[in-house]
């Protein structure tokens, strides 16, 4: 956690004198690793409890990813990174778990930046973190996270699949009433404590009317509501809009699980997602 918190106050410290959106901007050629280690049982119990996984067993396909995050800030805090990492908002995640991972197993943790995209709202970057064991690849990932800024290109896109086309048809399954202080919970949890989920002075400061919610939050939180069965081959799901704290969502999905939404009032979209699954 030291080291997290030296990777946030650098990034802090760093953002200001950097600016998106340059068109000779390069990534970082490094690659942060994480020595093999088993889960330490506290914080796994920590976050099951507040993204609702209520049953012991594998790891959550979602936690190696808040394993990495140290990693991942580490890269993002560091000089050669060029995207200012204060309010940066996570804007889409695929998963593929290669196969279960138990938390006795010992982690090897490794993150890099993968390439910088043009997006409607300012620049992504794409982000890769991979997990194995005993050198066999268990799981990774991919993620993007924008840095919003003033564009010309109006006619640019997120690289991110299409999102289901009947997501407001989805069935209802769950109603969640969200605190206020959500952001800040789960922040202590995962590690990720950018301002834009902790209180909503920091959070208007990025132009946010009030804290958001953790996209990973959302995410877990969906996949535990829907039993995260085993047989899944990947997940993939894209952050539409931000979830203002506190506030009131509605989880959707439909029968056989391969689709799901997080939806807010009148039916604004937060989040949708899609699940496939083993032959």
């Amino acid at each position: 956690m030291t080291s997290l918190s030296a990777s946030l106050v650098r990034g802090a410290l760093s953002s200001p004198f950097k600016r998106a959106g340059r068109p000779d901007a390069t990534l970082p050629q490094d690659r942060p690793t994480r020595p093999a280690a088993p889960v330490a049982p506290g914080p796994l119990a920590a976050y099951r409890k507040i993204c609702g996984f209520t049953e012991p067993g594998p790891l959550p396909l979602t936690y190696p990813h808040v394993l990495a995050f140290p990693l991942t800030m580490r890269l993002m805090a560091g000089r050669a990174f060029p995207l200012p990492v204060l309010g940066l908002v996570h804007t889409w995640i695929e998963i593929t778990p290669h196969r279960t991972v138990q938390p006795a197993e010992p982690l090897e943790l490794e993150v890099y930046a993968d390439e910088l995209t043009p997006h409607r709202r300012g620049t992504e970057v794409t982000m890769v973190t991979r997990a194995r064991v005993d050198g066999e690849l268990v799981w990774e990932s991919r993620s993007g996270y924008l840095s919003r800024h003033a564009t010309t290109d109006a006619a640019a896109a997120p690289r991110t699949a299409p999102a289901p086309d009947a997501v407001g048809e989805l069935p209802a399954v769950a109603e969640w009433t969200l605190p206020g202080d959500l952001g800040r919970r789960y922040g202590a949890v995962s590690g990720d404590r950018n301002p834009i989920h902790l209180h909503p002075l920091t959070a208007r400061l990025f132009g946010f009317p009030r804290a958001i919610a953790h996209g990973m939050w959302t995410v877990a939180r969906c996949l535990a509501e829907a039993g995260e069965a085993a047989g899944i081959r990947s997940v993939r799901a894209e952050f539409r809009a931000p979830v203002l704290l506190p506030g009131t969502v509605t989880y959707a999905a439909d029968p056989a699980g391969n689709s799901f939404a997080l939806r807010g009032a009148e039916g604004r979209v937060h989040l949708v997602g899609t699940v496939t699954r083993k032959a």
